[in-house]
């Protein structure tokens, strides 16, 4: 039997991990000695392994074999064996976790490939092969924009090209069926280098917009409107359902697993699930803060490093007036995984909030965003310009949603005063892409003197897309001190409060493809930005330290 697509190793804890993969057909799927038989979802195939009884604090090398027979590693691959790194107490205070978002996939048309660049990630798997296993990466925190829906290659409006003539609603320019996001997916994760290193370095996900489709969830004007094309029930039960089984299950432990009462339905059903998966796609997008049993927001340790990704697209509260990035269920949830104690009894000493969009702009862009915000929830026509500039220029971070924006603000003020643990951690860092540049910007906070965390919210964006020339020059204006000064009085003006937190960037913003790295050793962190110079090399841009202080 034939392995189409993976391995993707998942989760990974000190004696677990899971392992995704696409099959050919239904298939027994074996990882160490682990076994588990593939369900099926509108003709398509897929496993999850979950590993156990592995060795912590180990490198080991696996081998998946799919009916018996041995399917990777492939036959003649170039590349080192791929390794399950699990964790464990020797390298619980190290970690080098490198991220990015907003990943086109590679083009084989030249002129669109010479636009788009090099892939970041794609060069920094290259350079990985060939350099020591213990640089390579702990974790590998994937934050948005995986597949395009609404940005179609040549190669995929061919694949999709006739389909009007069964499905004479739906638009020549989108992809809307299932069978149409595996084809975006199998596009994104084939290339050697990708398909190697996801294979190797535990991979987290989170979805934004361009994953199901562009401003996706901006408001309840937007929901309304997209609702009533003829086509679109059609696309979100088909992007949610895929996203649930190339995203959001690997992001879950074994024992979240075994707990996770849609994941039990699918492994006790007999044939096709997607009806299943259907059911699971209308409940999602209908979900109104956890009332439909529903979280793709997630916790992983990692030693004494916590990553709590946020979903910031999903999980918003948009209907009845409301206009929240989070319900309180949901902000509920993450706060008390960001003041939980370490699962070893210890201190968490550098804390991760992962978020597709920035928490922190420019402040000159989170200004106007509140102004807009104020504006489009006007009644008439004042509301209705509001509400079209609103998804005319992409306002939909979090400044965007003001009261979301504040309590996020009071979670990170709490936790770098150490007010719900031991002690401070280190670093406070709310890491997110999204916005097509890439920066690292320094937070003050009230009450957040010298000896508790530092703050910092870093952007890395995009691994591999194409910026335009006007776009950098918006942003480039956007972080200047006339700029912030002037938004600032023009926010007052109307009526929007002075957040209550001041930051400003470090270093200049980033323009192009760039793959970012945090390094974590003890208390010490440091964020790294580096773009590619060929295929299989990258040069350093910018080096930024969040935390100096010793272990």
């Amino acid at each position: 039997m034939t392995l189409l697509l993976g391995p993707v190793l998942r989760h990974v804890g000190e004696t677990t991990a899971v392992v995704w993969v696409q099959t050919a057909g239904p298939a027994t799927v074996e990882v160490l000695g682990c076994r588990a038989r593939t369900f099926e979802v509108a003709g398509h195939h897929f496993a999850l392994v979950a590993v156990t009884g592995l060795d912590p604090d180990a490198r080991i090398p696996y081998e998946v074999h799919v009916d018996g027979e041995q399917a990777w590693p492939l036959p003649h691959s170039p590349f080192p064996p791929s390794v399950i790194p699990t964790r464990g107490p020797r390298s619980a205070g190290r970690a080098r976790i490198v991220f990015g978002s907003c990943r086109y996939v590679k083009v084989s048309d030249r002129k669109q490939a010479a636009l788009y660049g090099i892939d970041a990630l794609d060069a920094y798997a290259a350079r990985m092969a060939r350099a020591p296993a213990e640089e390579w990466p702990s974790a590998l925190l994937l934050l948005g924009d995986q597949v395009y829906a609404d940005e179609l290659t040549l190669q995929t409006r061919r694949r999709i090209a006739g389909r009007r003539e069964r499905h004479p609603d739906w638009p020549a320019d989108e992809i809307v069926g299932f069978d149409e996001y595996v084809g975006l997916y199998r596009d994104s994760w084939i290339d050697p280098e990708i398909r190697w290193v996801m294979s190797t370095v535990p991979t987290a996900m989170i979805f934004d917009d361009h994953d199901v489709r562009d401003d996706w969830n901006t408001s309840a004007a937007w929901r309304a409107e997209t609702a009533r094309t003829p086509w679109w029930r059609d696309r979100i039960r088909s992007a949610l359902a895929s996203y649930w089984v190339y995203q959001h299950l690997g992001n879950l432990s074994p024992e979240e697993l075994a707990a996770d009462p849609d994941w039990t339905k699918v492994q006790a059903a007999e044939g096709d699930v997607w009806p299943l998966l259907v059911d699971l796609a209308d409940r999602a997008d209908a979900e109104v803060d956890g009332s439909k049993g529903l979280r793709f927001s997630f916790r992983w340790d990692m030693g004494r490093s916590r990553l709590v990704m946020i979903d910031s697209r999903n999980a918003r509260v948009l209907e009845g007036g409301e206009h929240l990035m989070l319900g309180e269920r949901e902000f509920a949830w993450v706060e008390r995984q960001a003041s939980a104690p370490a699962p070893d009894g210890g201190d968490v000493d550098h804390l991760l909030l992962g978020t597709s969009v920035p928490w922190l702009l420019a402040p000159a862009l989170g200004d106007l965003e509140t102004v807009n915000e104020i504006a489009a929830s006007r009644p008439g026509l004042r509301g209705r310009l509001g509400e079209a500039v609103r998804q005319a220029a992409d306002m939909e971070h979090w400044p965007a949603f003001r009261a979301s924006f504040d309590r996020l603000a009071e979670l990170v003020g709490r936790a770098a005063r150490g007010a719900e643990g031991p002690s401070a951690p280190a670093t406070v860092t709310v890491l997110s892409g999204d916005v097509h540049h890439s920066y690292t910007a320094r937070a003050e906070l009230p009450g957040v003197t010298a000896g508790a965390a530092r703050v910092h919210q870093v952007v890395c964006s995009p691994v591999h897309n194409h910026v335009p020339g006007a776009v950098r020059a918006a942003f480039r204006l956007a972080w200047s001190r006339p700029a912030a000064a002037w938004a600032r009085a023009w926010a007052a003006h109307h009526g929007a409060p002075a957040p209550g937190l001041r930051w400003d960037r470090v270093g200049t913003p980033l323009f192009g493809n760039h793959i970012a790295t945090l390094l974590v050793d003890g208390r010490r962190a440091e964020v790294i930005f580096e773009k590619p110079r060929s295929a299989a090399a990258l040069d350093e841009r910018a080096r930024v330290t969040l935390s100096a202080e010793a272990a």
